[in-house]
């Protein structure tokens, strides 16, 4: 299987506000809710594949488990 390199140029096109302040200095960035989406999976599936290579040799679970294991984590994360 050949292995994949996305073009990252496309990837990461963010439509971008920026919001200054009174003195002209930018404070903050506004993006679409659909860029933010795309942002927040790109970084789930990076966290899933580490999360994956770091447990490569551990006991591995069924896929059931495994999906119910991965939320309990983005749970704990939300909590945080």
């Amino acid at each position: 299987m050949q292995n994949y390199q996305p073009d990252l140029r496309k990837m990461l096109e963010i439509t971008k506000n920026y919001i200054m302040d009174e003195n002209q200095q930018p404070i903050a960035v506004q993006i679409p809710i659909a860029d933010f989406e795309k942002i927040e999976e790109i970084l789930e599936n990076y966290g899933l594949i580490k999360l994956m290579a770091e447990s490569e040799n551990d006991e591995r679970l069924a896929k059931d488990e495994a999906w119910k294991y991965y939320q309990s984590l983005k749970q704990k994360n939300v909590e945080s």
